[in-house]
């Protein structure tokens, strides 16, 4: 296996090398001349010679995280569509599926990602992490906990993380939508 990939690599250096242009790029380029963002969801790039660094910005529009605007860095790779997408949030939240430090539990973006997914699947499953959070596979195990055991405690206490609040000792970002 592991020579299947280091041979799928080298071949995508020649191509690189031959065109200028990588498969990566190519898909990248592709991806997002398919990209379907909804009216909650806006994607930007800081550097538009730089494909491959894309921001999202998600702002649900019901859940518990209705009102907020969440931040995302995308970083794709030189070996996309083989491996996902690095995904952080760049705001510090209360949520079962992201950790403090802005890491992300999304299983297309781990063991269940393929090659036929693409930049879309990626902004759906980040937008249902905020509608449907998953306790059952957190990164946040406290929240993941709480969201279990007190649904509408776990509510009050998103609410207040969200506005910059304190819960279990760590201080929360300030996400609310002005």
């Amino acid at each position: 296996m592991r020579k299947l990939w280091e041979l799928k690599k080298k071949e995508a250096e020649k191509e690189k090398s031959s065109s200028g242009i990588s498969p990566a790029q190519i898909r990248v380029q592709k991806d997002i001349s398919e990209l379907d963002v909804p009216s909650t969801m806006s994607t930007s790039w800081p550097d538009v010679t730089k494909l491959h660094e894309l921001l999202l910005e998600i702002r649900p529009d019901e859940g518990y995280y209705q009102g907020g605007k969440f931040q995302f860095s995308i970083h794709i790779g030189s070996n996309y569509p083989h491996d996902p997408p690095k995904v952080r949030c760049l705001n510090k939240i209360y949520h079962p599926n992201i950790d403090t430090q802005g890491n992300v539990c999304l299983n297309i973006l781990r063991q269940e990602w393929n090659p036929v997914l693409n930049l879309n699947s990626i902004l759906v499953g980040l937008q249902f992490l905020f509608l449907a959070p998953n306790a059952e596979d957190p990164l946040n195990k406290e929240a993941a906990a709480d969201l279990r055991n007190d649904p509408r405690g776990f509510g009050m206490r998103v609410k207040s993380s969200m506005q910059g609040g304190t819960v279990q000792s760590d201080v929360f970002d300030n996400v609310l939508l002005s």
